[in-house]
């Protein structure tokens, strides 16, 4: 995973009115604490930090010009909820080599055995351990032939080399169920 730079402004006037005028300047207000430094209250350009945020897990460098800069990962992401813009951002201070906790995406491949089978889909998303500089974006799993009756836990993932599961590997992710037959309408009722 590579790096997003980002400028970002400190900011030092807080309060609605202060994130109303941040937005109406086409910035998003957000706040860059951890690793038990005091919380940097930062305006980031908010075109730029609305296609980063488009990768999931994007990590993210901050330049905050003359506080240096601060390698961070959204940790909470707030949208209006009409508009769908983005009206604050958490970020967490991370480290290389430093491990996070993230969800990431499950995707799937393959084409299921034939006869009307369903893959039912019991989490989208699966809670990993992997280092801040190589969050994955997504985990594959093949279903490729499988059967009606077959689920698939957390522990059959194959997940990336220095990426471990943060939950159970008893958790089931997916699984195939057969068709259900609907019963013909009895003769001689109206449907």
């Amino acid at each position: 995973m590579s790096e997003v730079k980002l400028s970002a402004k400190i900011r030092d006037t807080f309060g609605k009115g202060s994130a109303r005028q941040a937005r109406r300047d086409a910035l998003t207000p957000g706040v860059i604490y951890g690793h038990g430094t005091e919380p940097k209250h930062v305006n980031v350009d908010a075109h730029a930090l609305q296609l980063a945020l488009r990768t999931p897990n994007v990590l993210l460098s901050l330049d905050l010009g003359d506080a240096g800069t601060e390698l961070v990962i959204p940790k909470a992401v707030q949208k209006h909820p009409l508009k769908r813009s983005i009206s604050h951002v958490d970020f967490l201070i991370v480290k290389k080599g430093e491990k996070v906790t993230v969800d990431v995406a499950i995707v799937t491949e393959g084409d299921l055995a034939a006869g009307g089978n369903m893959l039912e889909t019991l989490q989208n998303t699966i809670s990993v351990e992997a280092e801040a500089t190589h969050i994955p974006t997504e985990v594959t799993v093949s279903i490729e032939g499988l059967e009606a009756g077959a689920t698939i836990h957390a522990s059959d993932l194959v997940l990336p080399a220095g990426t471990t599961l943060a939950v159970d590997g008893d958790i089931a992710v997916l699984q195939v169920v057969a068709p259900q037959a609907e019963e013909p309408a009895a003769e001689g009722t109206e449907a």
